[in-house]
């Protein structure tokens, strides 16, 4: 039986593989090779963040911006 995984699939099994990756090797090698893996698999899921860094505030707009919104929405 063979499984036909779809774009998406594969683009987020792809994004969480490159995060597993990033973790280890912020792990074993990296800056914060002295705190825990837990603390590393958490910035290798934000990895484009960390690779990107001015992603940071770019993501940080949009999730201000959806916040407000759904405030406004709910109030």
């Amino acid at each position: 039986m063979e499984v036909k995984l779809t774009r998406k699939q594969k683009l987020i099994t792809a994004y969480f593989a490159v995060g597993i990756l990033f973790a280890l090797y912020g792990w074993m090698f990296g800056v914060h090779s002295s705190k825990s893996f837990a603390y590393n698999l958490g910035q290798g899921v934000f990895w484009p963040v960390t690779v990107f860094p001015s992603l940071g505030p770019v993501i940080g707009g949009i999730i201000l911006v959806v916040f407000i919104a759904l405030l406004l929405l709910l109030f």
